[in-house]
């Protein structure tokens, strides 16, 4: 059985021998956690961030830099893939977990969810439930975790406080932009879910999205991240599904069927107070989704890149 935990630990220990070369910090915690910082005091960059992608699919998936041209903006984007799309993407990617010890609070993705079964209507969509000795979770915070979020991950995952590893990452720092980015391919897949396709019929997913510039204000910077994934994101995949089906699903599946689409997230989260339970749920998809029947080989693109938002984006 594929074990995510056991192959995010092993790209884990990379980031240990290599802490000055991926710019983080690394702190055991009295119970023998390990804290790794990417972003909140470290200065983790493209690399930290690459990294950072790659350990909450799980190491189920492969991130890479590449570079585009928006309108005659360049930027660097983040080329994501996976031969597990439900089991790296929903299976460990999707920040599906809130840690909350007493005094702190996180949003948890990354593999320990697949131990700890966070929340479980996604694992018995997908059938899926992994084993391990050590428990790997992306924290998305702006301060450390005190020692008891190890206590607490560690009891929900089933292991030992001293085999948890959190891997901290933040809207406002380098590595941070970048995770966010390569959440591009579960973005698309989460808007499937949604749209009644059966996961574990997705054979292969791939696609790419721009690495927007660092905002020191967070609702700024969580803005610009957005924009990436709605305006600037790339989706294809592979499905053992009919061509019909697929042809309605790729309609209704860009963000560009979002009815505030065309403002730039900035400006549909401000405009509510960034209470996203007010915001069309359609805004939180790809930019362009291509799904291709791996029973025919036919595939339906829809939508585009919008090119004006990202600038816009970039230079608000």
């Amino acid at each position: 059985m594929l074990s995510i935990n056991k192959l995010a630990y092993e790209l884990v220990q990379e980031l240990l021998k290599k802490p000055e070369y991926y710019r983080v910090g690394v702190e055991r915690l009295p119970s023998g956690a390990t804290v790794i910082d990417t972003g909140l005091e470290a200065h983790g960059g493209y690399e930290a961030g690459l990294m950072t992608t790659r350990i909450a699919m799980g190491g189920a998936g492969t991130a890479e830099l590449g570079y585009a041209d928006f309108g005659g903006l360049k930027l660097p984007t983040v080329i994501v893939c996976t031969d597990h799309p439900a089991i790296a993407l929903f299976g460990a990617q999707l920040a599906g977990w809130r840690i909350k010890p007493e005094g702190y609070t996180a949003d948890g993705s990354g593999p320990a969810r697949a131990l700890a079964l966070k929340p479980k209507k996604v694992f018995k969509k997908i059938e899926y439930k992994d084993e391990a000795d050590v428990a790997v979770l992306l924290l998305e915070t702006e301060e450390k975790p005190p020692d008891s979020a190890a206590h607490f991950i560690a009891e929900a995952c089933g292991v030992e406080p001293e085999n948890v590893y959190m891997v901290l990452t933040s809207t406002t720092s380098m590595a941070g932009m970048v995770q966010i980015s390569g959440r591009i391919v579960e973005t698309g897949l989460f808007r499937l879910d949604i749209l009644g396709l059966d996961l574990r019929k997705v054979m292969y997913g791939a696609g790419y999205a721009p690495i927007m510039p660092v905002h020191p204000d967070g609702g700024r910077a969580m803005g610009r991240a957005e924009d990436a994934l709605t305006y600037g994101g790339v989706t294809s995949y592979v499905v053992d599904e009919e061509e019909d089906t697929l042809k309605e699903i790729a309609e209704q599946a860009p963000s560009s069927n979002c009815s505030d689409y065309g403002k730039t997230s900035y400006e549909i989260y401000s405009a509510v107070n960034f209470d996203f339970t007010q915001i069309d749920p359609a805004l939180f998809a790809p930019a362009v989704v291509t799904l291709t029947s791996a029973k025919t080989g036919a595939s339906f693109t829809c939508g585009e890149i919008n090119k004006e938002i990202i600038k816009s984006s970039v230079a608000g």
